[in-house]
């Protein structure tokens, strides 16, 4: 079954805070968020000013309170970028404390991916061979909590699909998949339905947002991922092929979450992205 949700990225310039993002997700019949996961202290969420969970926070207690809202995690992001140098230190941990706290949270997915830039201090063949070595130590401990590992096409390695081929072959797990993300492939200059056919077999969790012409007109082959999408889905140069990778995923049996990402102008954006993505969906079963 296809289900709906919404990453709070959508709120990081209203400010919101974790709980603000619940209410609002409770407010319009979701029953899924995505958020980030912050390894730390930082003021500003200490303020009450991100939208995302610290993992000094009691992953119990939010469950239970997820729970009397009927919303649950579709994914926690921990999304350091495994190419750096730094990604088999502070990479490997951040991932593992995350994968912990996402358990007892109720979590069944985390998403991890690569830097944006080509390697500056190791060739293209040492960084994949670091990442070989990350991916097997993080979904080894994967199987024993039973939490998936996502890899999300959003940097140099990922958008590029004989790279992100060789990285899911990394380990021979059910626990290693993909975050499939409309936009990022998008704006990476690859064609985003070609690119979820050849892997819609290993997409466990799918980002959903458009690109805006004058973002594709500018950038378009030149970044490989979008921090967030300031167009409502349905209005921008990526729709058509959001509606087609829609119908390959429902032809195909997926079952899974849509989660929306787009500025959310305080919610209604968001709220519009929802209306149109709500409204294919009904078209299409």
């Amino acid at each position: 079954m296809i289900e709906i949700g919404f990453h709070t990225d959508a709120f990081n310039s209203s400010y919101w805070n974790f709980d603000q993002c619940l209410e609002w997700g409770h407010r319009q019949g979701l029953r899924f968020i995505e958020c980030g996961s912050i390894d730390g202290v930082s003021w500003i969420h200490g303020l009450g000013y991100q939208p995302h969970i610290a993992l000094w926070q009691d992953p119990l207690e939010m469950r239970r309170k997820m729970e009397r809202l009927g919303i649950a995690f579709s994914q926690i992001d921990a999304a350091f970028p495994v190419s750096l140098p730094e990604g088999s230190t502070l990479g490997v941990e951040y991932i593992l404390h995350t994968m912990r706290w996402a358990k007892l949270a109720g979590c069944p997915r985390i998403d991890t991916t690569d830097d944006r830039f080509a390697p500056q201090e190791l060739s293209e063949r040492e960084a994949l061979d670091m990442m070989r070595v990350i991916y097997r130590r993080v979904v080894r401990a994967a199987e024993q909590y039973e939490i998936v590992i996502n890899i999300e096409p959003h940097g140099h390695f990922t958008t590029k699909p004989e790279f992100m081929a060789e990285m899911l072959a990394f380990v021979d797990s059910p626990y290693l998949r993909m975050n499939f993300d409309t936009g990022n492939t998008f704006i990476a200059g690859q064609d985003p339905v070609a690119f979820l056919a050849r892997f819609r077999d290993r997409v466990s969790h799918v980002h959903i947002k458009d690109v805006s012409e004058s973002l594709a007109a500018a950038a378009r082959g030149e970044l490989t991922g979008i921090a967030v999408s300031h167009v409502a889905l349905g209005d921008g140069v990526n729709a058509a092929n959001i509606v087609r990778c829609l119908e390959m995923l429902v032809e195909s049996g997926y079952d899974g979450v849509l989660s929306i990402e787009c500025e959310g102008q305080g919610g209604p954006m968001t709220e519009r992205s929802l209306a149109w993505l709500r409204g294919v969906l009904a078209r299409l079963s």
